[in-house]
């Protein structure tokens, strides 16, 4: 019997070295006892796209705190799968598999990172695959999926784990941000699940607009540099409504909030499960 296709729609594929190392960085620090407690975790990077660049370079990092991580690439593309094939090395593989994440001998998943993977799906598609991975997960497991630009400089993720959404962090590089720039350029990549909610009325859009006003009036410590701007921004932003972490993440460009300040109004998203 010829096993079932994987669920999900091919992606553009497009990938690039380093492409997601915010979102890793940001996964060891904020996230650490989810690698380093229990049993041997196994990731998975989810629609890994032409190459198995980002998954090594994933369990390369994770190493440094969990020597005995494994992570698995997955793609629904199978020409894709046989080129990851390269970069398969042990602790390493790459199979063929989607949102239904199927690893050997009935494995569950400690983190899927899914980038770049629902974005031509419509808003009203998000959920079914957010609960179809998070099915996936072990007992410790969470589910990062987001967007990002093709250099990894812009980007955004919800986090979720058994109850759903948890969190929602927006990402920047620091000095590609100005007047003409303002931090609201994240917009054009949120996750689909919010992506078409900037608009006014929607928590979403408050909360980037908000962010842009901090940003204009931390305006006078940018001869500093773009890292005390943003301290500044963010911490005044963080006065005004509720944030995850502080100015250790502030100063490399992340802000995270809870879901619940950011979730659509309406529907099966507005809140945790």
């Amino acid at each position: 019997m010829p096993s079932p296709r994987p669920l999900g729609n091919i992606t553009r594929g497009t990938t690039n070295p380093n492409r997601l190392r915010r979102c890793d960085r940001w996964l060891l620090a904020t996230h650490r006892d989810v690698l380093t407690k229990g049993g041997t975790p196994h990731l998975v990077d989810l629609g890994h796209g032409a190459s198995g660049v980002t998954t090594v370079e994933w369990a390369d990092r994770v190493r440094a705190v969990r020597p005995d991580v494994h992570v698995t690439g997955l793609e629904i593309d199978p020409e894709r799968v046989a080129t990851a094939q390269a970069w398969a090395r042990p602790g390493v593989d790459f199979a063929l598999g989607g949102f239904e994440v199927p690893l050997p001998a009935g494995r569950r998943a400690r983190v899927v990172r899914a980038f770049n993977v629902l974005r031509q799906y419509d808003e009203s598609e998000v959920e079914g695959p957010w609960r179809t991975m998070i099915d996936r997960l072990d007992e410790r497991g969470i589910l990062v999926e987001g967007t990002c630009d093709e250099l990894g400089r812009l980007g955004s993720w919800v986090t979720l784990d058994a109850d759903g959404p948890r969190t929602l962090t927006l990402s920047w590089r620091l000095r590609d941000l100005d007047a003409s720039r303002p931090p609201s350029v994240v917009a054009e990549r949120l996750p689909k699940a919010l992506i078409h909610r900037n608009v006014p009325g929607e928590p979403v859009h408050d909360l980037l607009a908000l962010v842009d006003d901090a940003w204009r009036r931390s305006s006078p410590f940018a001869p500093y540099g773009a890292r005390q701007q943003a301290v500044a921004a963010l911490g005044d932003v963080a006065t005004q409504v509720p944030v995850v972490g502080g100015a250790d993440r502030w100063r490399l460009g992340e802000l995270t909030v809870p879901w619940s300040l950011v979730a659509p109004r309406g529907g099966p998203l507005a809140q945790r499960w």
